[in-house]
């Protein structure tokens, strides 16, 4: 990986000792980025290898990856200092190394152990990142070293050792199969111009067959990494090997020792850069600024119109025109460098569905669809445990066991599906189950129990939202491991609404659940209505609005406490935002017809009342870090460019709160 390398190299370069500590500090960032990448891969990997389990063989290229994947992860865990993590990758090091050099059979016993320890390892260096007491891994440790000595018994599920396929082009190829020595020695220079071990790797798997992949360790600490490859096709002449940092030589005997000499040439070019996300961060806060200094020249030159020539006027208006233009391009080329693949999750949650499976005795196919669709990095971290209860949820209280799937004619494998895509300024996450469905009737009668309901009325998909999001509630009396008691759906929901997205329900009892998130692709820098209201201005972020309708004063309907418009066939409850601030009513809004523009969907949608739409601007949101100055129902503040404050609206908040109320009305009454 072009991290793992070029720490590794940056170390080789760092000899005085009093400055070891300092570089520790330095290079932790991409440590940590580095650690993920290898565990992404593993992850993937194992779960690869549990699939040929009792089908005939491992495939040995697999266990080539993993086995460098941590030999890396032990390298530059010493690096900085943190034993745990250095002892634990050395341990399943060695286990990976037993397994290659066929001394031990892998069974399903042993790869839970594996598995086990690697997810040990993620917590420990996680640990470390936050700055928490490292988690024990003495138990851990002496199982794998009982494993990789062979103390773990042998069952009926062990296998051996399969070797890649081998794969044939044509081109040079004389169609006799050739063994080929080669060797990769990574250098910083060739990190930085992308060249790395998987890159080589791959190569050699497009004309060929690996036959042997073995790490040394040369003198300084310099390491390289040796292949044996069988192919039919003439190595040499495929392309110039030694600029990419590759030897290699004919070999006639397989089994002796791969020898090959001569240093090679490094080339200077590079076409791949890691970035420190806060360094992102920063340049974003400074293209939120350019926005907003254009927004103040564009006020400017409005209000020059009078006092210029139209010719002049124009020009500067046009120019005006054309940064705005440019802004929003280096703006989407700020957040296309921000955006990773959600995949990222995705594969997260394959351990965890595997686990969940195997301990409560469930048949889960997992399904990730879109994994591609790309968000920001910022929402990728804060979104994990979200997704991570849900699915947990789904396998715990969704989807049924196999015999109860069968009885009910239902295959016996559940099926779980997360799936993204992006639509417009938004991203959308869906975790979906075909299993039992949420028993609305159950729920009803906790809700009653609880007092949080007063009656046997039918609940809608919106209402059983609201009902388990109540902190604390749940149907289930006794805890799980999986997913407690069904508490933290309170958690999930506040945290996309944190977020500014939405969450949503969709489901059919026998059928399955379907939960959709849907997010803005970034936070930093918003589209948004201007709107006025008593003479005040403010900000509403675009991608929670539905849609924007004007409504006449006599089309207002009072009920009980609150007011009421007809809306597509169906009561819209209205929130005028004058009173909920305790502004003063403007003349405009009793005379004469008003703006109101929908949130939400079915029985969480809600009208906002405003005076009228001012226009559409990109905004830049900062927020209110000062608890004194945090106001309910506001999200922040952006400059339009006139150098006053907007307020942004916090419009989950504002139907939250307007809700709840209204339950606290009914209830009283």
């Amino acid at each position: 990986m072009r991290g793992s390398s070029s720490l590794k190299n940056r170390r080789m370069t760092t000899s005085d000792p009093e400055n070891s500590d300092d570089f520790r500090e330095q290079f932790l960032d991409d440590y940590y980025a580095e650690c993920d990448e290898h565990l992404n891969l593993a992850r993937r990997h194992l779960l690869a290898i549990e699939g040929q389990i009792g089908e005939g063989g491992i495939d040995v290229a697999l266990l080539d990856e993993l086995f460098r994947s941590f030999h890396t992860i032990k390298g530059i865990s010493g690096m900085v200092g943190l034993n745990a993590a250095e002892q634990l990758a050395h341990t399943i090091e060695g286990v990976l190394r037993s397994l290659r050099q066929a001394e031990l059979v892998l069974t399903m016993e042993r790869l839970d152990i594996l598995i086990a320890g690697i997810s040990l390892l993620e917590r420990v260096i996680a640990a470390r990142r936050a700055s928490d007491p490292i988690p024990a891994i003495d138990a851990i440790v002496i199982q794998l070293q009982a494993m990789s000595a062979g103390a773990a018994p042998h069952t009926s599920s062990a296998v051996p050792l399969r070797i890649n396929p081998r794969k044939t082009e044509g081109g040079n190829g004389s169609g006799t199969a050739r063994t080929w020595a080669v060797e990769f020695t990574p250098t910083r220079e060739l990190a930085e111009r992308g060249v790395n071990i998987n890159g080589i790797r791959g190569r050699l798997l497009e004309i060929g067959s690996i036959i042997r992949s073995t790490p040394q360790v040369k003198g300084e600490g310099e390491i390289s990494f040796q292949f044996l490859v069988e192919t039919t096709q003439d190595l040499p002449t495929l392309q110039d090997w030694s600029s990419q940092g590759v030897l290699v030589a004919k070999v006639e005997n397989r089994a002796a020792p791969l020898e090959i000499s001569k240093p090679a040439l490094p080339s200077p070019y590079s076409n791949l850069v890691r970035v420190d996300l806060a360094r992102l961060d920063d340049l974003m806060r400074i293209v939120g600024e350019m926005v907003t200094n254009r927004s103040r020249i564009e006020e400017q030159i409005k209000q020059a119109k009078k006092s210029l020539p139209r010719d002049e006027w124009r020009g500067l208006w046009e120019t005006s025109q054309s940064m705005g233009r440019q802004l929003r391009d280096l703006r989407e080329g700020v957040m296309r460098v921000r955006m990773v693949p959600i995949g990222e999750i995705f594969e997260r949650m394959q351990f965890v569905v595997r686990d969940l499976a195997r301990e409560s005795g469930k048949h889960v196919v997992l399904e990730m669809l879109g994994r591609e669709t790309e968000i920001d990095k910022f929402l990728v971290e804060r979104m994990m445990d979200p997704l991570l209860h849900l699915v947990r949820n789904a396998v715990s209280h969704g989807l049924e066991p196999p015999d109860e799937r069968q009885a009910e004619g239902k295959p016996s494998e559940g099926r779980l599906t997360l799936q993204a895509t992006t639509i417009g300024e938004s991203v959308v996450i869906e975790i979906a189950d075909d299993g039992r469905g949420i028993d609305a009737a159950r729920v009803r009668d906790r809700a009653k129990a609880k007092g949080l309901l007063d009656s046997d009325v039918a609940l809608n998909n919106d209402a059983l939202l609201d009902l388990i999001s109540v902190p604390g509630f749940s149907t289930r009396i006794e805890a799980d491991r999986e997913s407690g008691r069904g508490v933290g759906m309170d958690v999930v929901k506040r945290a996309v609404e944190a977020l500014s997205g939405t969450l949503s329900l969709s489901t059919e009892e026998g059928k399955g659940t379907r939960f959709r998130v849907e997010l803005p692709l970034t936070l930093a820098i918003a589209e948004a209505l201007i709107v006025s209201v008593s003479g005040q201005t403010y900000a509403v972020p675009q991608t929670i609005v539905r849609e924007v309708i004007e409504v006449e004063p006599s089309a207002v309907r009072a009920l009980e406490r609150n007011e009421i418009i007809v809306y597509r066939d169906g009561a819209l409850p209205l929130l005028r935002l004058s009173k909920v601030f305790n502004l003063e009513e403007s003349k405009r809004s009793n005379n004469g017809s008003f703006h109101v523009f929908v949130t939400g969907t079915g029985g969480n949608a809600l009208g906002i009342a405003v005076d009228r739409i001012l226009g559409h601007r990109e905004i830049v949101v900062r927020s209110i870090g000062d608890q004194l100055a945090q106001v309910p129902g506001i999200a922040g503040a952006t400059d339009l460019g006139d150098e006053r404050v907007v307020l942004i609206l916090d419009v989950p908040a504002l139907r939250r709160a307007t809700f709840d109320g209204n339950s606290a009305a009914s209830e009283a009454s």
